[in-house]
């Protein structure tokens, strides 16, 4: 006998040194052995006969003998089926152990009530997640959402009409039909907005004018009307601070189907007041082109009427991409009430969620929790998980459906747009990341937002969105650029610890 842990070469060496005795006794006691083999050989044979017996046996005293029968009917032996030898699952793949953590920079007490998702962009696997797909506020984030909303409902290259047409039932007057194009300008032809490549009040009013006198030589135009009907009340969601988004910020105007410059009082600068009445001022615009006549207000346009003119914004590629760049309210809140109408939705803010969504299914991506409660972002009611955007940035930076013009929009890490080095983004230790970040900035009074893309420091494509809600300061936004410069520092070796 050996012990558990006594050494294999030493049980072996023991067993051969045992041998040579058994062959010199069964020489030495020949009959011995014989009677001994015997003894052995009938204990065998018996035991195989018990055995046999008790196979047999058995299955004919359980036999059941049916009563009135004369002679039983012995049942069959069950032939034995072979037990199949269990087969081992297959083993599940490794994943890949990633040691690059940036767990200390997401547990920063700035970034309060912190909510984020990265993604591999090549391979769609999630790297880090911190509530990834709880639905929170977005900010101006949700310019992203809408611009994809309005490149699958619109196209890239649709464009937004402002026409002139005539009114069958007085002879003297035309009606000026918006169409939903904030850009339309009303500085000279050869003045350039704020709103670059914009059409121009002024063209219109000259083109109208040269088309009615060629149909109409002997009556002047007299009265000016206006149709606004396309877009509905309200002009200015309720979640909204007037106040502080028209005359502070100067970042919104009421959303209104006529307007010229987003309603602004300068036309060439991003953000400056916008007045109350946004309809009147682009009525009088082009009634002082068109010279000779009087604004007259509202009139729906009549059946029968006749286009004189028309004139059309940049294509929405274009008004995407100024959008996301300068973060334009204003922009946002009509392109996404146009994918309300295209989608048969409606024309009031309370149809834009449904509309949206309808749009967005067009990219294949679950829109489980996400809610549209304006174009812009300003609302805190919009709700949109880091887990959809994440997603969606996959598709932004592949192009799909036109989306490089988003990608080709967002601002740049400590060099262009809001995430440019003035607005104190990238700087100190963050300077590592500078051209490396492409995303689009967010901020309301609740929190801050920063979602898009990472050409991470190890080549390594990835998508990411993070937000800072609920007690936040404007020392938020540094946290942010920290966390993502640390992404950006992991790459793929980002890990969920």
């Amino acid at each position: 006998m050996h012990t558990p842990d006594e050494p294999e070469s030493r049980r072996a060496a023991r067993s051969r040194a045992a041998a040579p005795g058994v062959l010199v006794s069964l020489r030495r006691h020949k009959t011995a052995w014989l009677i001994a083999a015997a003894c052995a050989g009938f204990v065998i044979l018996g035991s195989g006969a018990v055995a046999v017996g008790a196979s047999v046996g058995g299955p004919a005293e359980a036999s059941a003998v049916t009563r009135g029968t004369t002679s039983p009917t012995p049942s069959a032996t069950p032939t034995p089926t072979a037990t199949p030898r269990p087969t081992p699952a297959p083993v599940a793949a490794a994943s890949r152990l990633r040691t690059c953590s940036v767990a200390s920079l997401a547990a920063d007490s700035r970034l309060g009530n912190m909510e984020a998702q990265v993604r591999n962009a090549k391979t769609g696997e999630v790297l880090f997640d911190r509530n990834g797909s709880k639905p929170n506020t977005t900010a101006s984030v949700m310019k992203v959402v809408t611009s994809a909303a309005a490149l699958k409902a619109l196209g890239p290259d649709y464009r937004v009409s402002t026409t002139v047409v005539t009114d069958p039932a007085d002879p003297s007057a035309v009606i000026l039909v918006g169409g939903g194009d904030s850009t339309l300008s009303r500085l000279p032809e050869g003045q350039e907005p704020f709103y670059r490549g914009a059409a121009h009040i002024g063209t219109l009013a000259n083109a109208a004018a040269a088309k009615w006198k060629s149909l109409y030589p002997d009556t002047p135009i007299t009265k000016v009307y206006v149709d606004t009907s396309l877009f509905g009340a309200p002009y200015w969601h309720p979640t909204w601070n007037e106040n502080e988004e028209r005359f502070v910020d100067g970042s919104s105007s009421y959303v209104t189907a006529l307007q010229v410059d987003g309603d602004r009082a300068n036309p060439r600068a991003m953000d400056s007041e916008r007045g109350s009445d946004p309809v009147k001022v682009a009525a009088n615009a082009f009634v002082d082109a068109l010279g000779g006549a009087t604004y007259e207000g509202e009139l729906k346009t009549p059946a029968g009427a006749t286009q004189l003119a028309a004139v059309q914004s940049q294509p929405v590629s274009s008004l995407v991409k100024l959008a996301v760049t300068d973060s334009d309210n204003t922009i946002m809140e009509m392109l996404t009430r146009l994918v309300a109408i295209k989608e048969g939705a409606g024309n009031t803010f309370a149809a834009e969620n449904q509309g949206v969504l309808t749009a967005l299914a067009g990219y294949g991506i679950p829109t489980t929790g996400l809610h549209v409660a304006d174009g812009s972002g300003l609302s805190d009611q919009n709700m949109v998980p880091p887990s959809f955007l994440t997603q969606l940035f996959i598709k932004v930076l592949n192009g799909e459906s036109g989306l490089g013009v988003v990608y080709d929009g967002l601002p740049i890490s400590g060099e262009t747009g809001t995430l440019a080095s003035g607005y104190g983004r990238f700087t100190g230790a963050n300077a590592i990341a500078r051209g490396a970040v492409h995303a689009k900035t967010g901020s309301v009074d609740t929190g801050y937002s920063l979602a898009g893309i990472v050409h991470a420091k190890d080549g390594t494509p990835l998508t990411f969105a993070i937000y800072a809600f609920g007690p936040v300061n404007d020392s938020a936004r540094t946290a942010i650029d920290t966390l993502t410069t640390g992404i950006y520092s992991c790459g793929d070796n980002l890990s969920n610890n």
